[in-house]
């Protein structure tokens, strides 16, 4: 059995410009904690944090993308988002339930998380995207490794070592 999702990540949202939309978030005192390309899904994605969740602005990057088609029928919600642990294992439980899914398997998502999407017949009539996170980043190694022109810790001043 799988975990329970561990919040509502965000609401996508489509927008024809990214500038233009976020003036009025602006002007309610959102602001934009990020922005990423997305090339895969050929959107360019702006992050707007309300307590846990965000918002996220979806401008399309090629009139070929799901979100120009879908902004050729309308604007707005396009989509909410929830966070879950394990997202394979998540695809895996609802396939087996008969729920129907877009994706089969994960793919990649703004900044290196991995996201699928459930079909909008599945729930109701809302395209549910699943968002497992980006793996953690370990920080970079301190100090001048071999090629690095940096001096480790503690090193006295002087050329550094490559």
């Amino acid at each position: 059995m799988i975990k329970r999702p561990l919040k509502i990540d965000h609401l996508g949202i489509a927008v024809p410009d990214l500038g233009e939309a976020t003036k009025a978030w602006e002007a309610l005192g959102f602001t934009v904690e990020a922005a990423h390309d997305v090339p895969t899904e050929k959107v360019k994605a702006a992050f707007l944090p309300i307590g846990e969740s965000h918002l996220e602005l979806l401008q399309p990057t090629d009139p070929t993308s799901v979100i120009a088609k879908f902004l050729e029928r309308r604007r707005g919600l396009h989509h909410v988002c929830v966070l879950v642990e394990d997202l394979e294992a998540t695809l895996r439980e609802m396939k087996a339930r008969g729920v129907r899914l877009i994706d089969q398997e994960p793919r990649p998502g703004a900044g290196g998380c991995r996201v699928a999407f459930v079909h909008p017949d599945a729930t109701g009539g809302v395209l549910l995207e699943l968002k497992e996170r980006a793996p953690r980043r370990t920080p970079a190694r301190l100090g001048g490794g071999p090629g690095s022109g940096r001096r480790p810790p503690g090193r006295p001043p002087g050329p550094a070592t490559t």
